[in-house]
């Protein structure tokens, strides 16, 4: 039924192979299943990577023609608020989008900018499918926050359980929300990078650090199937988080 990727990063020749791998073609130009699976994308779909816009551009098509599922991650929030003109470092990975933004013409710069301006605006904080039996939220969410919006709740689904203090390298602390998950949904989350898809309390985090040089990887649903492409990124190590 459903195909879902996190933290693709820019990462467009991984996310390709890897919908090959999972049975979708692009002879249209964009990833479909003959069999009417759904790509699911929760967040970061930018920024770090090679090509960004390409995915964007993907992404957007998908949503739009209701072949594809898609919520906003921390990066695409801070993309977004640079496109409409917020003050924002550009940092973190979004100076690589940036840039790649700038080579533009200025009327694709203005098409590009226009569909990721409304494909966020109209994007839920997080994606309830199969009847509520599957959330997939970019950076999880706690059982309390299902079926509710608001500022907490996007802090949390954007940025995770963050306590406001770092690591020595910089990464924010996250708190271990799913080991203290106790709900009946399948939560399927990114946003903190992990060698291996790490499944707890039926939540499972399949963002496997593409964009660092790990895997890009999909969770197929109902399967509970995880299918993963080696990235062609540098590896950089201290980018993985393992919770102990």
């Amino acid at each position: 039924m459903y195909d879902i990727i996190s933290d693709i990063h820019g990462c467009y020749e991984e996310m390709k192979t890897l919908t090959e791998q999972l049975g979708y073609t692009w002879k249209s130009g964009v990833p479909l299943h003959p069999n009417g699976r759904k790509l699911v994308f929760p967040g970061d779909i930018t920024d770090r990577g090679k090509n960004s816009l390409a995915v964007v551009e993907i992404v957007t098509k998908l949503v739009t023609a209701g072949q594809a599922f898609y919520c906003p991650g921390n990066h695409c929030n801070k993309f977004y608020r640079y496109l409409i003109g917020r003050n924002v470092q550009q940092t973190h990975g979004l100076e690589t989008t940036v840039a790649e933004l700038k080579s533009l013409s200025k009327k694709e710069r203005t098409a590009l900018t226009d569909s990721f301006i409304s494909l966020y605006e109209n994007a839920p904080l997080y994606l309830s499918l199969d009847d509520g039996e599957l959330i997939a939220a970019h950076a999880g969410i706690p059982e309390k926050y299902i079926g509710q919006v608001g500022k907490k709740v996007k802090t949390f689904v954007l940025y995770g359980d963050i306590t406001g203090e770092s690591h020595p390298n910089g990464m924010p602390i996250r708190k271990d929300w799913a080991s203290q998950y106790e709900g009946s949904a399948l939560i399927v989350y990114g946003h903190t990078p992990a060698r291996e898809p790490r499944w707890v309390n039926h939540t499972v985090n399949i963002d496997t650090g593409c964009v660092f040089g790990g895997k890009l990887t999909a969770l197929s649903y109902p399967e509970l199937k995880t299918t993963s492409v080696p990235s062609s990124m540098p590896y950089i190590a201290k980018k993985f988080t393992s919770f102990q």
